[in-house]
């Protein structure tokens, strides 16, 4: 009796086969292969955090006098000051009469050639934190001003200000707070199943919806305590400001890198999950038979795995049709 032929469509092609004679997996489903690979990367993984202000970047404006405001320049909150610009002009009785006693030693002094008396004149200036300039300009001129001013110590932004003109004042009130932003913190909330990771991370890339500038850095800092309620650890990153895009409040998408290694690896629609364990199926002794291999393997990321034991370099395994190659394993007890 003569063998029927019979002609199969699948896979999108026609495989023409021996009724007789049994097709192979191979033959069924155009098996295709991948080759376990030796790749140079790093892990990397993404949180979410807020632009802080840098703590040590925030100056309050505490006068060590009373006085009067009677004219007020910085009169804006947010408004941007530079270091040196006068923030307010005011009165105050114990300022003047620190002046007049100034004054009136270096006429003293001039005459008696005692300068002890000057010298302390002079110091109870500076403890007021008195402008040096203005100090100077007691004996250049010869000519008591009523009025001092208060200058801006630092470059930045006011946070805070808690004067009008005409507004009244005593020693020690805070009437303005700057906050520099040359550089800002992002603070990122983590997991205690990240610390570990962190530990090796040494790059971070912060990303903003406000601009498409990447900032990079790897100054990093994990606060020693954890939030009970959340049990997450609160991670900061110092990032450079220099163009003030970055403002505190802004939410940032964080990307975390450690060091490049070097890792076998393979795709994952290469390897199958059975009865908690993995395996990966060779070319087995005759053309067309697949053994399955155990393997341990973690994930290095979505679509890939790293092979930390059952396989080496350029050995060939299966990259498709895993559900036949399982079942045909098993009919065959090589389980």
């Amino acid at each position: 009796m003569k063998n029927i032929i019979v002609t199969l469509l699948l896979c999108g092609s026609f495989l023409s086969v021996n009724a007789a004679e049994k097709p192979t997996v191979t033959q069924l489903f155009s098996v295709q292969t991948v080759k376990v690979q030796k790749i140079r990367t790093s892990h990397s993984k993404k949180n979410y955090g807020y632009v802080k202000a840098d703590e040590a970047r925030v100056y309050d404006v505490s006068p060590r006098f009373g006085g009067f405001v009677e004219k007020l320049y910085a009169n804006k909150i947010y408004m941007r000051v530079k270091k040196g610009e006068a923030l307010v002009k005011l009165y105050s009785p114990e300022v003047f009469k620190a002046k007049e006693d100034y004054l009136n030693s270096y006429k003293y002094a001039k005459i008696k050639n005692n300068r002890g008396m000057l010298k302390s004149a002079k110091l109870k200036l500076e403890l007021l934190n008195i402008d040096a300039k203005e100090i100077q300009s007691v004996l250049s001129k010869r000519k008591l001003a009523s009025d001092t001013t208060i200058y801006a110590p630092v470059s930045g932004y006011l946070f805070m200000k808690n004067i009008t003109n005409g507004s009244a004042f005593n020693a020690k009130a805070k009437l303005f707070e700057i906050v520099n932003l040359d550089e800002v913190w992002v603070e990122v909330k983590i997991f205690e199943d990240d610390v570990k990771w962190l530990k090796s991370a040494d790059e971070f890339s912060v990303r903003f919806k406000t601009t498409d500038k990447v900032y990079k850095t790897s100054k990093k800092l994990l606060y020693p305590n954890l939030d009970p309620k959340e049990a997450t650890l609160t991670l900061r990153l110092r990032l450079e400001n220099k163009d003030h895009r970055l403002f505190p409040g802004m939410y940032a998408s964080v990307i975390s890198k450690d060091k490049a290694r070097s890792y076998l690896t393979l795709p994952q629609s290469a390897v199958i999950l059975k009865n908690g364990r993995y395996y990966a199926f060779m070319l087995g002794e005759y053309e067309g038979e697949y053994e399955p291999v155990e393997i341990a393997v973690k994930p290095l990321n979505n679509q890939t795995y790293i092979i930390l034991s059952g396989l080496n370099a350029g050995d060939e395994v299966v990259n498709n049709a895993l559900f036949m190659m399982d079942s045909d394993a098993q009919i065959n007890g090589l389980y």
